[in-house]
């Protein structure tokens, strides 16, 4: 059996990439949190997130558990799999998952940072951190129902990029996750607020929308101020750069873009606030 892995921190989007990039690979089947995953369709096992605390669904990922090992183990043999890509938060994890089940030498380690830029790690740790959100890549209906109830919702379905249907996730929010932090909406507003006073002496801020599905963007409409001393391409590259990392230090968000409108031009002084 040809082995695969794929590492990376809680809440970086692993299990959100896997079928993707199990795709790519051409790789059928998964191993993610306890669950085999069969093209894009769970066959054996039971996730780490139906279990009470940490502790437990540690365990229960890493195959500690003989039944739920054997399960594991029996269905492999009998869908007669070549290749599995194994997911884990480090290579320790997934060596010990490889040695668990006696899949033998793993040949191929990938981590998430090879598979998802920068700005897309950040954004799947802002969404865990204040949401709370986990992903499975198996399908809703697939999900025992009992274990959640109301706290289990339709993720999305993915497709390749030749528009081919390669499975469904779905979310959950575990009893052990330890909580969420609210950030409102308006907060973002007022930072790029905040940060347009300092370039009060040109631009008059207008209105900002943020995007925070898939690649995070931001949108800003503003006018300017005449007259300007400099380059006024200048000044409004050092205004994105400026919102960039705040974003980036208060709000751990890696803007992938940021879209400055210029609305109009306003003749006379800069007017003071």
């Amino acid at each position: 059996m040809e082995i695969y892995t794929l590492s990376g921190a809680s809440g970086t989007g692993k299990s959100t990439s896997a079928l993707s990039f199990a795709y790519k690979k051409r790789i059928p089947a998964i191993i993610d949190d306890g669950l085999l995953v069969l093209n894009g369709q769970k066959i054996a096992g039971s996730s780490a997130k139906f279990e009470k605390n940490y502790i437990s669904a540690v365990k229960r990922a890493t195959f500690f558990d003989v039944q739920h090992k054997k399960e594991v183990q029996q269905a492999i043999r009998n869908h007669f799999i070549g290749k599995i890509l194994i997911i884990g938060t480090s290579d320790k994890m997934v060596n010990l998952i490889a040695k668990r089940l006696e899949l033998g030498k793993i040949k191929h380690y990938y981590y998430v940072e090879n598979i998802r830029s920068s700005s897309e790690i950040k954004i799947a740790q802002y969404v865990r951190n204040t949401e709370g959100k986990h992903v499975i890549p198996i399908p809703y209906k697939q999900v025992d129902q009992n274990f959640f109830k109301k706290l289990i919702y339709k993720g999305v379905e993915v497709f390749s990029t030749k528009k081919e249907r390669i499975g469904e996730t779905t979310i959950v929010y575990p009893d052990f996750h330890h909580g969420t932090i609210n950030i409102h909406k308006k907060v973002f507003k007022q930072l790029v607020e905040y940060i347009c006073v300092k370039f009060k002496e040109f631009v008059n801020y207008e209105s900002v929308s943020i995007q925070l599905q898939g690649l995070p963007k931001l949108n800003l409409n503003v006018s300017i101020r005449l007259p300007i001393h400099n380059n006024i391409f200048e000044k409004l590259t050092a205004l994105q750069m400026e919102i960039y990392q705040h974003f980036l230090d208060y709000l751990n968000i890696e803007l992938s873009s940021i879209n400055i409108s210029v609305n109009k031009i306003e003749k006379g002084s800069p007017r003071r606030r």
